[in-house]
């Protein structure tokens, strides 16, 4: 690469430092160090233009440590047992396991994407089904999760999903009670009721260019190094919610053109169930002429087949007759520019109709219910 492109690397990497690790000041860190380091810069480079993104590198680091492969930087890793803050050493110690690792970690970039596996969307997505069975008078919903990865958003039913109301109370939803499922546990914003559970999953399916099997350790290790150091309860979210999908019935079906195999998956559904697409924080990752196409694609098919979409994805990307909703008051520390926007589009007398259910943390941490 030319040295003004590694440069838009390096500011790259810096924006993502700045704006998205706020809650993970070792990422912030290594942002900042990788910025400065034309090796790690050119390691990057490596990645495919739709995959080149700091969160890819970060990725591929956090494997290697918890493969155990670096120990010397597992020592800053909470995930690998590390309790060390960023500190002076921690430049040589990254160029040390860069070098160490260096065909592991190039595989990555060239091979590899980030993963779009976090449980705690569950917390919004059990009222999104629940309006997708209201609006289209169906109860029992067929699921297509797009871009699913290990599909792990299939399983939303066998989570044990506890909201805390502003008031005080607290109610479950999914697996309650259940000690050994996935807990998520969620900020229930603003007045609204929580809706009850007036559906089922007849059928889970998953489509995604590569899907993840999660049998293999090493697929797995490579879903948990997609998630934040710190955050060791969304990582024993995961292995749960892993642990538990894997004893039902699903199917995940690798597509090099996942926007065709909708139809293709609609075209093999048993009569009397619901069919109920998802997308949520997959869009991002399309580009403008992918993302124009699968709107069309699922209007065409809405109309055609009474499809309808649930989507979870930054406004701009989810919202597209309608205007996004004011974001509520967000609790203490929170912030608004990676809020997620639930939509629903849904066919109607010959046309299409859309409406905002919810907006939540991107992690679920929070929901603010609107349908």
């Amino acid at each position: 690469m030319t040295e003004p492109d590694l440069q838009d690397l390096a500011e790259l990497l810096r924006r993502f430092g700045r704006d998205e690790c706020a809650q993970e000041p070792l990422y912030g860190v290594l942002c900042e160090l990788a910025a400065q380091d034309a090796s790690l810069l050119d390691l990057l480079a490596q990645a495919p233009p739709p995959q080149r993104k700091a969160n890819l590198l970060l990725a591929a680091l956090h494997e290697r440590v918890l493969a155990g492969a670096v120990p010397e930087l597992a020592a800053y890793y909470p995930s690998a047992g590390g309790t060390r803050t960023p500190d002076d050493a921690l430049a040589g110690t990254l160029q040390r396991a860069v070098a160490q690792e260096w065909p592991a970690l190039s595989r990555h970039l060239r091979e590899g994407a980030t993963q779009t596996n976090e449980v705690a969307r569950g917390a919004a997505l059990w009222p999104a089904l629940g309006a997708a069975a209201r609006v289209s008078g169906a109860r029992r919903l067929a699921l297509l999760d797009f871009g699913c990865s290990a599909g792990l958003n299939l399983g939303v039913d066998r989570l044990r999903l506890v909201y805390q109301q502003d008031d005080g109370r607290v109610q479950e939803r999914g697996a309650v009670g259940d000690e050994a499922a996935a807990r998520v546990d969620t900020r229930w914003l603003g007045a609204a009721s929580l809706p009850e559970a007036d559906w089922q999953l007849a059928l889970r399916h998953g489509v995604d260019p590569a899907p993840v099997d999660l049998q293999d350790p090493a697929r797995l290790r490579w879903l948990l190094a997609c998630l934040w150091p710190h955050d060791s309860r969304r990582a024993e979210r995961l292995r749960r919610a892993a642990q538990r999908l894997q004893g039902l019935p699903h199917q995940l079906r690798r597509a090099d053109d996942c926007i065709a195999a909708i139809a293709d998956w609609l075209a093999h559904l048993p009569a009397g169930v619901q069919p109920v697409l998802l997308s949520s924080w997959v869009l991002y990752y399309l580009t403008p002429a992918e993302l124009a196409r699968l709107r069309a694609t699922v209007d065409e098919l809405a109309l055609r087949h009474g499809l309808v979409w649930i989507a979870a994805e930054l406004p701009a990307l989810s919202a597209q007759a309608l205007t996004p909703p004011p974001l509520p008051a967000l609790p203490a520390g929170e912030v608004a520019s990676s809020a997620t926007l639930w939509t629903l589009r849904w066919p109607d007398g010959g046309r299409i109709q859309e409406q905002a259910l919810a907006w939540s943390h991107p992690h679920g941490r929070w929901v603010h219910w609107l349908g």
